[in-house]
């Protein structure tokens, strides 16, 4: 009789229990951060179906050969499974594409070429180990012999319109000694004297058709994946809307040829602060601008009602 009333006690109880989550609607969205859009997550890992063809800069990537099929299939697969890295990359080139697009058609380069930068730096002013910075990790001489300013006041490989500038210039440079973009950007990682002593020692014309170090070697398949991915979001999986993008904040410039004693309090004269002043001039180093030869600068400040 005992182990009977404590049966009906529990199920009283599970009754209740049940009358109560009958009363909640639970989805996948109220146990996690991710959004699900409708459709369960899946955790499967797929292999890829590499694409038919690929392009790059206007040039057609040959695909024919298991050498070169097995690459692509690497850097497909790396950048497609490192699924938060490439998802801040899908919402970064919203936010910077548009402004190194505008600058790379003014140089006269395909706007392929602007994923370079995504490889490099990650859409960062990245510092690399050996010195390289800013979106296109230009090193210190080769800023310098391109005429960007470089010292410990202003440091231009941090500003992104100047160095897409200076990166198109050496682009172009290495597209007239090669005659192809895909060896310019090879050269971009290598260097225009390293690949040339490869096509003279190698006796070949092509990329495609080089043996190089491994670095050089990914280096144009791993721009080929990101490009692929970028562009074709939803075949590699990645699901968003467009409010999940970053956007970039409207700026005005404030031009001058004088000395800056203080940058936090010029911020606040312009009606912001030093942090959000930094933000869109990481070019300027210092809480100075010192500019003793009156340099012709343009300061970004932000339009007001975006901080």
């Amino acid at each position: 009789m005992k182990n009977k009333i404590t049966s009906l006690i529990w199920a009283g109880f599970a009754a209740v229990l049940l009358i109560l989550i009958s009363g909640f609607v639970f989805t996948f969205e109220d146990f996690t951060a991710l959004k699900s859009y409708g459709e369960e997550p899946s955790y499967k890992v797929y292999a890829l179906e590499l694409p038919d063809t690929l392009s790059f800069a206007g040039e057609l990537v040959p695909l024919h050969s298991p050498d070169l099929r097995e690459r692509l299939d690497r850097e497909l697969l790396v950048n497609t499974y490192w699924q938060s890295n490439m998802m801040l990359l899908l919402k970064r080139a919203n936010k910077y594409f548009p402004t190194i697009e505008k600058i790379l058609k003014e140089e006269g380069v395909p706007t392929d070429l602007k994923y370079l930068s995504v490889i490099e730096s990650g859409l960062e002013n990245a510092i690399s180990p050996a010195g390289a910075k800013g979106f296109w990790q230009i090193m210190r001489t080769t800023g310098k012999e391109y005429g960007l300013e470089v010292n410990s006041n202003v440091d231009e490989r941090y500003h992104i319109a100047f160095s897409t500038q200076m990166a198109a210039q050496y682009l172009k440079k290495a597209k007239d000694k090669f005659g192809s973009w895909t060896l310019a950007a090879a050269s971009y990682n290598r260097g225009m004297s390293g690949i040339q002593r490869n096509l003279n020692a190698q006796k070949v014309e092509s990329y495609f058709d080089l043996l190089l170090g491994k670095e050089t070697s990914r280096y144009v398949f791993r721009i080929l994946a990101v490009k692929e991915i970028i562009e074709n979001p939803s075949k590699y999986g990645y699901v968003f809307d467009d409010t999940d993008l970053y956007y970039s904040v409207p700026v005005r410039y404030h031009g001058l040829d004088t000395a800056i004693s203080n940058l936090t309090s010029f911020a606040q004269k312009m009606g912001v602060n030093y942090k959000v002043l930094k933000i869109h001039n990481p070019w300027l180093l210092q809480n100075h601008l010192n500019n003793k030869s009156r340099k012709y600068y343009e300061i970004a400040i932000p339009e007001k009602g975006h901080y």
